[in-house]
């Protein structure tokens, strides 16, 4: 990418895309082409080949998902396949016939058998049964995958995928109801701290293990691959240190002050037991995290409880 590179960042309001376009102006390049939903419904194919047709972007970035925690991919189900679906189908075969250099795909580490060995491998893509909390999404984002695959097979496309680890950070989503787990937690602690509450509920066990990775650090990963990879394979971006929700759940209410206890509700699904991404391949390409965990959670709850009531609750 250069100075005379036409970008498009596909999701650019939502936390990956935006961390993005953070990057990229950090970085000098030019200010990407971007549409609000409202202005290009990225489910609709024939809009979306006419905008591609338009722009006639050099290389892109497709952040766009509809995304959400176990319960929102556990109910929204449909919802959850069919929009990934159309989304990414629809922005992948534009990018085909208009001739885009390069593309990059992110998926999610929930394409992974619940159950496949630890630390998660590339090559563990399609070996096991998939969590059924969150097997739409996570078919969705398979078939992102292959996509790119197969447009590079067939017609030589330069279309790579990344599979980022649970993210956090700025324009995290804390609604209740569909949030992940750290904003969840963010809000709940602190809500729970305003109102003298004893007590946060908590679901699950806690004794499920995750891996959490600042957003702001995928755009670098992002960025990286976009410059230095041009392999089939898709790449696991991470950072390859996990611990348990119950300890993440004490560092978070550390982090707010909350002085109370913390009840597990243990009739609640817990999700995957564990989830570390293996990510020695992005490693040995030359990437690694800069921003670690506590550093993080300490100034996302600082941007948190700067932010007006109306966007902490959306």
């Amino acid at each position: 990418m250069n100075a005379s590179s036409r970008i498009y960042v596909a999701g650019h309001r939502g936390m990956v895309g935006s961390a993005i376009c953070r990057a990229l102006k950090a970085a000098g390049l030019p200010t990407p082409i971007t549409f609000t939903s409202a202005e290009l419904d990225l489910r609709n194919q024939a809009a979306v080949q006419a905008m591609m047709e338009r722009e006639k972007p050099t290389h892109v970035f497709l952040a766009a998902a509809k995304v959400g925690g176990i319960h929102a991919n556990n109910v929204y189900r449909a919802d959850f396949l069919y929009d990934n679906l159309m989304i990414e189908a629809n922005i992948i075969h534009a990018s085909h016939t208009v001739g885009v250099e390069k593309l990059l795909f992110l998926g999610s580490s929930c394409i992974y058998p619940k159950l496949a060995a630890q630390p998660l491998q590339e090559d563990a893509l399609l070996t096991g049964a998939l969590e059924p909390t969150n097997e739409p999404y996570a078919i969705a984002k398979i078939a992102g995958i292959k996509l790119c695959e197969s447009y590079r097979d067939q017609y030589g496309a330069n279309f790579i995928s990344a599979m980022p680890t649970n993210l956090y950070g700025p324009g995290d989503n804390y609604d209740l109801n569909n949030s992940h787990v750290v904003p969840a937690l963010i809000r709940k602690f602190h809500e729970a701290k305003e109102r003298g509450d004893s007590t946060v509920p908590c679901w699950g066990t806690g004794s499920p293990r995750r891996e959490f990775l600042h957003v702001d650090d995928l755009a670098q990963a992002c960025m990286f691959l976009m410059e230095h990879y041009d392999g089939k394979d898709h790449v696991n971006v991470g950072t390859g240190e996990d611990l348990p929700i119950k300890e993440l759940a004490e560092t978070i209410r550390d982090i707010v002050g909350f002085s109370g206890d913390i009840a597990w509700d243990t009739d609640k699904p817990d999700g995957t037991p564990r989830k570390l991404m293996d990510c020695s391949r992005i490693h040995k390409l030359g990437w690694k995290h800069a921003i670690g965990l506590r550093e993080g959670l300490s100034e996302v709850y600082s941007e948190f409880k700067e932010a007006p009531d109306a966007v902490r609750a959306k």
